[in-house]
């Protein structure tokens, strides 16, 4: 097990009763090219699971659609019995064809099955944290989440679920899943070029809520991407490192999971998100996204 053990960037922020570290990890890429089947070196995925836990992290994303369960395997595999500091956010509403697409899975029942999918191959009896992916793999889309998101709040009843959130939701989907229960994260494409939420993460910050974004560096041009290479250069570091510390300062209440499949990376980003952004760096940085 690695000895490396730095201050994680960020401190800590409250997913109800839980405490997890703003600077968490993604396992997405630890499946299969598509995030479909198994990875090509298993060996490696589980190293970067042991990983997470020897650097202080105490918050990772995952989801039974991975793989599908190829994820929650490794990460059974690599860690179970989980340590009591770590606590594994999931999310349930879409499943994989056998073109690896996204397809829905918000009926009801599609909800309970996944809900016990995911308790069976992480090992657990509660689900910390589950998150209501709504939406398609094109973005957000209007609609009612009630249905769905009341079946969730059956299971949490039923002490399945301890906190629920919504991933890939819109800002009235949010009010929305609110007024039937509390959540504790929305989970959202953001990032220094996408913009769209920061109303929303403005308003879940001073509510409590945590904002999660997910794909941190994508949907970049060539131009912001030049932008910020620009701003990454006269620091000396990489446009990773100055995505990541950008989010951080941008809201106390904005968790990380950046995803990779190398500890050396991992242990990378880590770092990076660290960098201290001068608010003359933040202002260069903020003209990106408007």
């Amino acid at each position: 097990m690695s000895t490396f053990s730095p201050s994680l960037p960020g401190g800590t922020w409250p997913l109800g009763d839980l405490t997890v570290t703003r600077f968490g990890y993604g396992s997405m890429q630890l499946a299969g090219p598509g995030v479909m089947g198994p990875p090509a070196d298993p060996d490696r995925a589980l190293a970067v699971l042991r990983d997470v836990v020897d650097l202080g992290i105490t918050h990772i994303d995952t989801s039974d659609a991975y793989g599908p369960r190829v994820t929650n395997e490794l990460i059974r595999t690599a860690l179970h019995p989980y340590p009591a500091s770590l606590h594994i956010v999931t999310k349930v509403g879409a499943t994989r064809d056998q073109q690896g697409g996204w397809p829905t899975a918000r009926e009801p029942e599609d909800l309970r099955r996944s809900v016990h999918e995911n308790l069976d191959n992480l090992g657990l009896e509660a689900l910390d944290v589950v998150n209501l992916r709504l939406g398609n793999a094109e973005g957000p889309q209007s609609g009612s989440l009630a249905e769905a998101f009341e079946t969730l709040v059956e299971l949490q009843q039923q002490g399945l679920i301890r906190h629920l959130g919504v991933s890939n939701a819109t800002a009235e989907q949010v009010a929305e899943a609110r007024a039937i229960a509390p959540i504790v994260c929305v989970q959202n494409m953001y990032n220094l070029a996408y913009r769209q939420d920061d109303e929303l993460i403005d308003m879940l910050a001073g509510e409590g809520v945590a904002y999660v974004p997910f794909f941190p560096l994508g949907g970049f041009n060539p131009l912001q991407s030049s932008a910020l290479s620009a701003v990454a250069a006269r620091l000396d570091s990489t446009p990773m490192s100055v995505a990541l510390a950008w989010l951080l300062q941008r809201s106390p209440n904005i968790l990380l999971i950046p995803g990779t499949s190398s500890v050396e990376h991992l242990r990378e980003n880590a770092a990076g998100a660290g960098l201290r952004l001068s608010d003359e760096e933040l202002a260069d940085l903020d003209k990106i996204g408007h």
